[in-house]
């Protein structure tokens, strides 16, 4: 005797059964199927019954905080070269303060500053779950949703001047050690 369950076919009036209690027991009201005829057709549909499409409206601009103001002065506007030769590109919107679009592989996105406890600047899309995330050194690109980076090492030029200050400041190392 195997201890594996094996699978019967079901026959449609079983699964029509198991379909009526699972519906009894979990108080589902499925519609009875149509019965039609084989000369009936269905009717055709005028333009005129139909109710004309309504305009989608424009999507509110996201509220946007004192504080997040004042971080969006801090945030490097143009293009950041990135790995394996990508490009982010960071614009301010004119008509929105506090608000960036953010282009990524011919994709816009429309950001908005956010605080965080660590001093890195985050600017997140959180309907696209997009976050760009900026700290002195560079710049990465993330999706939030799956928690993966979509490009990393991105640096604008006040980074790449950033970075080389600091390693100019940095005492050579030498081989030995005191």
């Amino acid at each position: 005797m195997s201890l594996i369950p094996t699978r019967r076919m079901a026959t449609p009036a079983l699964r029509l059964a198991r379909l009526a209690w699972f519906c009894a027991a979990f108080g589902v009201v499925a519609a009875a199927p149509v019965a039609r005829s084989a000369d009936a057709t269905p009717k055709p549909t005028t333009a005129a019954k139909k109710p004309a499409a309504k305009a989608a409206p424009a999507e509110p601009a996201q509220r946007v905080s004192d504080t997040q103001l004042q971080l969006a002065d801090r945030v490097h506007t143009g293009d950041a070269a990135c790995e394996f030769n990508q490009t982010v590109s960071v614009e301010r919107l004119a008509d929105k303060p506090g608000h960036f679009k953010l282009t990524f592989k011919k994709v816009n996105y429309t950001v908005v500053p956010e605080e965080t406890t660590s001093g890195a600047l985050r600017l997140e899309d959180k309907k696209a779950g997009i976050v760009w995330l900026q700290i002195p050194s560079k710049s990465m690109l993330m999706n939030a949703r799956i928690g993966q980076r979509l490009v990393d090492g991105c640096m604008h030029s006040e980074q790449r001047a950033a970075v080389k200050a600091v390693e100019a400041a940095a005492p050579a190392t030498g081989g030995s050690k005191p």
